[in-house]
């Protein structure tokens, strides 16, 4: 299970908007504190969902991009993919890999990619075989 995910930004109101428009509609609530912003998901949620906090970065550095990290959402629908991809998108984060199936996954997962303001990569995926199939 999940506990939580810490994302580094030095922008916060440009990473609050972007994350606000990616995990409210997967359920989370925001939060503000004074170190950053933490996004909570639903109470009634007991599948590993964990929290996001996004924050400054602690050591008082530049926040960077890890490279080679990502964190994926799991949604229910392909249709919420390409809703909270393009919700991304209009709050400020970068396309890096539009909605649709992948050769090299199962025949199920469909994912959509997102970087956000700093440039961290997002995924936001459905697998759910009663979706579809890739063609």
């Amino acid at each position: 299970m999940l506990g939580y995910v810490t994302i580094g930004a030095d922008d916060l109101a440009g990473s609050e908007r972007f994350y606000a428009a990616v995990l409210a509609p997967l359920g989370y609530g925001k939060k503000a504190g004074p170190d950053g912003i933490a996004f909570e998901p639903p109470a009634d949620r007991l599948d590993g969902l964990g929290a996001v906090y996004v924050t400054k970065p602690y050591d008082g550095r530049k926040a960077t991009a890890g490279n080679g990290s990502m964190v994926a959402f799991r949604v229910d629908t392909q249709a919420l993919v390409r809703e909270i991809h393009a919700a991304g998108v209009e709050a400020g984060g970068a396309d890096e890999g539009a909605p649709g199936f992948r050769a090299q996954y199962s025949a199920h997962f469909y994912v959509a990619y997102l970087r956000d303001p700093v440039g961290n990569k997002i995924a936001i995926y459905c697998s759910n075989p009663a979706e579809g199939i890739r063609p």
